[in-house]
């Protein structure tokens, strides 16, 4: 059996590190193939280098500012080819992408059956997040298999029609490899952290999301200015995405404060090493929410609705939006009050044991 994994994106990557580390013990009865279209090149190849894969196919389409309709037709257009060389058994997709859109597509086209790591997960709005949320949607539609990571994406896809038999709840993938990367050795004082002062509290923000673009990146920023302001003893640490849209706003509205680092872009192994030093989380990243609380971190989301119910039923994950009268006043909650802070870091982490990729290859192989 011949079982072609497709990813393009950091995340992506992530997520299917332990997937195809799985695949690599079943040599004897199966092939893994890897293709990569590196959406995202530079924090893509971070991540190829930390977990050592090595792909057999570099599709390369990243491009300066295209559209999404280009890298649509890029990637659908160049996974083809992949596809037509290799004729998998299945190909293996991951989360929400518009990679994973493409490569869901072009295996249908070709009758490859398709398995969708991380499948189910729903806003029910359709430009929140933008364009993941029918990039997601369309995907299940192409799918064979379905690896749920929870009891909630299980539901979501049997009331969508998706057949019982088809899924698979699996856990999240994200916490095999954060578990793994974890518990590496860091050399916090000769790497790109050495200037955070780890005597004070830090609060590690990511935010980079096509519908904060605008108005709400103005609104996050003036949040962290008075959290900055307000709590001399934080330190706000925040890797900012390279794409203009963010850099520009972060870098001209918080790069003069003095308890304030602005990061370039982290690699994977020091992203988790300062979530393990962090106090308080606030992002709008997918797979940060599922992250952060497995190394027991309350998570505010800067977001309005979001795709992983989970933590916010378990209590580790708060939506926060992007008001930044709403922001300040939850950070300062958890900053303040100790019971409001245990009552989320000690909640229990819904997205699984740190086996899913055992359970996906396993499926597969029967």
């Amino acid at each position: 059996m011949k079982i072609l994994s497709i990813f393009g994106t950091r995340p992506e990557a992530i997520k299917m590190a332990p997937v195809i580390a799985e695949l690599n013990k079943h040599r004897d009865k199966l092939t893994s193939v890897v293709c990569v279209t590196a959406q995202h090149r530079e924090m893509l190849d971070q991540v190829l280098t930390l977990f050592a894969i090595q792909p057999h196919y570099d599709l390369g389409i990243m491009q300066p500012n295209q559209s999404l309709a280009q890298v649509t037709a890029r990637a659908l257009t160049k996974l083809d080819e992949v596809l037509e060389k290799e004729n998998p058994d299945w190909i293996l997709v991951q989360g929400d992408t518009t990679t994973v859109m493409t490569a869901a597509l072009a295996a249908f086209y070709r009758r490859i059956r398709v398995g969708h790591v991380e499948a189910g997960l729903r806003s029910f709005d359709k430009f929140q997040p933008f364009p993941e949320e029918i990039n997601r949607k369309i995907a299940t539609s192409l799918s064979d298999l379905h690896f749920a990571p929870t009891a909630v994406s299980r539901q979501n896809l049997l009331r969508e029609g998706i057949a019982d038999q088809q899924i698979v709840v699996t856990g999240n993938t994200v916490i095999d490899a954060l578990l793994q990367v974890a518990e590496k050795p860091y050399d916090w004082l000769n790497s790109p952290l050495a200037a955070i002062p780890r005597d004070k509290r830090i609060l590690l923000v990511t935010a980079h999301r096509r519908e904060n673009f605008g108005a709400p990146f103005v609104n996050i920023c003036a949040a962290l200015r008075t959290l900055a302001a307000g709590y001399p003893d934080i330190h706000i640490v925040y890797p900012v995405h390279l794409n203009p849209n963010v850099k520009s706003v972060v870098q001209s509205s918080l790069g003069d404060i003095q308890n304030i680092t602005l990061l370039e872009p982290l690699e994977y192994l020091p992203l988790v090493q300062l979530m393990k030093q962090s106090y308080l989380v606030i992002t709008d990243s997918g797979g940060i929410q599922e992250e952060a609380p497995g190394l027991g971190k309350p998570v505010l989301v800067l977001r309005e609705v979001t795709e992983r119910p989970e933590g916010i039923a378990a209590g580790t994950v708060k939506l926060v939006g992007t008001d930044p009268g709403k922001i300040a006043y939850e950070a300062s909650l958890l900053l303040e009050n100790q019971f409001e802070y245990e009552k989320m870091s000690q909640a229990v982490n819904p997205y699984g044991d740190g086996r899913a990729s055992e359970r996906i290859v396993s499926c597969l192989m029967t």
